[in-house]
């Protein structure tokens, strides 16, 4: 299955790795997580090799998640020449493939943030694809549960209120030097797992699935989202100013579109 293919069958991907999802837990030995992993590699990247690293991707998190359903995530990329993209898989997940951010050329990699959902016992792994095409890996277990079903404590219409309203904050720019962002998005990102407390019925998923950021005309990145993706999107990454506007444009799994500009800092100041 290719990446582009496990996003667009959401559910798919979760009747896959449900019955191996609901195997695991905090039993599990290490043995028995490194084949589920081996499984979830091949159905995503195929047969290609992935070697680990500690110098191309470092995937830091909490060993205990304080939030299952928002759990910080770092994923540090010091060689931005070297890196293409990287993909995060949550092996435990009902899909593990949780997200996939492709570079472009305004884009700074030594730091990229983000909130997820956790749903068991889990090693979360990082996978960059360098300009070559060869595929490296940084692995974290961490120790959460419940987060893709945990309600969000409110109404559903209260979730949806606003969606698509975006916000943007910038460090301080300093001249020469990659600028960081901010970026805060209104989405519930139902993952089709949570209750409406009302009417007892499970919600449909609805979950940003595209996210492109670009500076001026040049892309900073896209991100191929699925449901393992916390509720109101906060993402924190690093770009390369030149003084034009940065630009967003978000669409979800069920048609929803939203763009907004933010006036980005100047390199010279």
């Amino acid at each position: 299955m290719r990446p582009t293919l496990a996003f667009a069958l959401a559910f798919s991907a979760a009747t896959l790795f449900a019955p191996l999802a609901q195997a695991a837990g905090a039993s599990d030995t290490d043995q028995e997580r490194n084949a589920r992993w081996q499984e979830i590699a091949k159905s995503i990247f195929g047969d290609k090799t992935i070697e680990s690293t500690d110098t191309l991707v470092k995937l830091e998190a909490p060993k205990r998640a304080e939030d299952a359903a928002l759990v910080p995530i770092t994923l540090s990329m010091p060689d931005r020449d070297k890196i293409k993209s990287v993909s995060l898989i949550i092996d435990d997940n009902p899909a593990p493939y949780a997200a996939k951010f492709e570079f472009g050329p305004a884009a700074d990699t030594r730091e990229l943030k983000l909130r997820v959902r956790v749903n068991n016992y889990t090693d979360m792994h990082a996978v960059v694809e360098t300009p070559d095409g060869k595929l490296y890996e940084a692995k974290q277990f961490v120790k959460a549960s419940g987060g893709c079903s945990a309600p969000m404590g409110m109404s559903d219409e209260e979730a949806m209120k606003g969606m698509g309203d975006m916000r943007m904050k910038f460090a301080e720019a300093q001249p020469g030097k990659p600028v960081e962002a901010t970026l805060m998005i209104r989405h519930p990102n139902f993952s089709g797992m949570q209750m409406n407390q009302v009417t007892r019925d499970f919600t449909p998923a609805r979950y940003i699935d595209k996210l492109t950021v670009s500076a001026g005309d040049e892309t900073v990145f896209t991100m191929t989202g699925d449901i393992s993706i916390a509720s109101n999107p906060v993402i924190n990454f690093g770009f390369k100013p030149d003084g034009k506007a940065i630009k967003v444009a978000a669409s979800d799994n069920q048609g929803g579109h939203w763009s907004h500009s933010f006036n980005a800092p100047s390199p010279t100041n």
